[in-house]
């Protein structure tokens, strides 16, 4: 009788025994697979991430043509542009004037040339605009030495600086206040003149006028500027220089105002001149690789959700 019972016992040892090391193994199995599941929902969103970025690849390269007109950008940068009798001050009005420009520019090469008791080229010819605004947020008035504003100067510097193997026609928008413009500007463009050169100007100010303000290193205004006789110096809009020259080089001329009119107008008038048709630009072309990744990453991303995964109750 003992003999059975001690058999019985050990039969249901081991029974459980063998339970316990299968329950065992169930658990570590599910544990497994766990493990390989955190792992393809990881790498799934690493891949959704990229599609993300838009990862291309570049194929090759096309060339384009164009038609362009180039425009160079006469920037008065004499003292006189410090006045506040335009918000906030002439120099100030006359970059925004510029900003508004670039922003409708298509294509187009434009460049600049700062100009007060001489002139030199700040920026060639480019149609990089992003490139164009840095130069441009960089102009003051400390950027040339000297008093007056020579702007014959700068406007024979343009004309030499056109390509004379364009066929379009060459525009010089003159920005300034007009003071200190003599009739040798006149004389300078008249000996330039040519049937593809027009000539635009942009008046900058007010016939009221105001004072032009001497700042401190900390951009406080400390003075104004005065005359040999002391008296402070009272600085108005010459827009007869301004559209003498406009008159000379088949422009126009228009009055800087608030709403951007003058860009407006200057940019519809530059529409209808000649552009060079014989121009061409590289464009780069690329492949989208965004698709392969978005779609390797939903793929797993649904496998991870999509098999189940056994689980063992302990």
């Amino acid at each position: 009788m003992v003999i059975p019972i001690i058999v019985l016992l050990i039969l249901v040892l081991g029974r459980r025994k063998k339970a316990g090391i299968l329950t065992k193994m169930r658990l570590n199995l599910t544990m497994k697979y766990e493990k390989i599941r955190i792992v393809i929902i990881v790498v799934s969103l690493v891949l959704l991430c990229i599609a993300l970025l838009g990862p291309q690849k570049l194929t090759g390269t096309m060339e384009v043509k164009r038609e362009r007109l180039d425009i160079y950008v006469l920037l008065d940068t004499s003292k006189s542009m410090l006045v506040e009798d335009t918000l906030p001050n002439r120099l100030e009005r006359e970059k925004q004037i510029v900003h508004h420009i670039l922003a409708s520019l298509d294509g187009d090469r434009i460049g600049f040339i700062p100009f007060s008791s001489s002139a030199y080229i700040q920026m060639p010819l480019t149609d990089d605009y992003n490139m164009a605004k840095m130069f441009l947020d960089v102009v003051d008035t400390d950027m040339i030495g000297g008093g007056g504003s020579d702007v014959g100067k700068a406007i024979k510097l343009a004309y030499d600086s056109f390509e004379r193997t364009t066929l379009g026609d060459k525009v010089i928008l003159i920005i300034s206040d007009g003071e200190e413009h003599d009739k040798e500007s006149e004389e300078a463009l008249k000996a330039i003149m040519d049937d593809q050169l027009k000539v635009y100007a942009i008046g900058v100010g007010t016939s009221e006028g105001g004072l032009i303000p001497i700042y401190n290193e900390t951009g406080q205004v400390t003075d104004y500027k005065k005359d040999k006789n002391g008296n402070p110096v009272m600085s108005k809009l010459n827009d007869a220089t301004l559209k003498g020259l406009a008159k000379i080089g088949h422009g126009a001329y228009y009055a800087s105002t608030m709403d951007a009119h003058e860009v407006n107008a200057f940019l519809s008038s530059i529409a209808s001149l000649k552009k060079d048709g014989n121009t061409t630009k590289e464009i780069n072309q690329y492949q989208q690789l965004y698709p392969y990744f978005l779609g390797m990453g939903l793929s797993l991303f649904l496998i991870a959700y999509l098999v189940p995964v056994r689980r063992q109750k302990i």
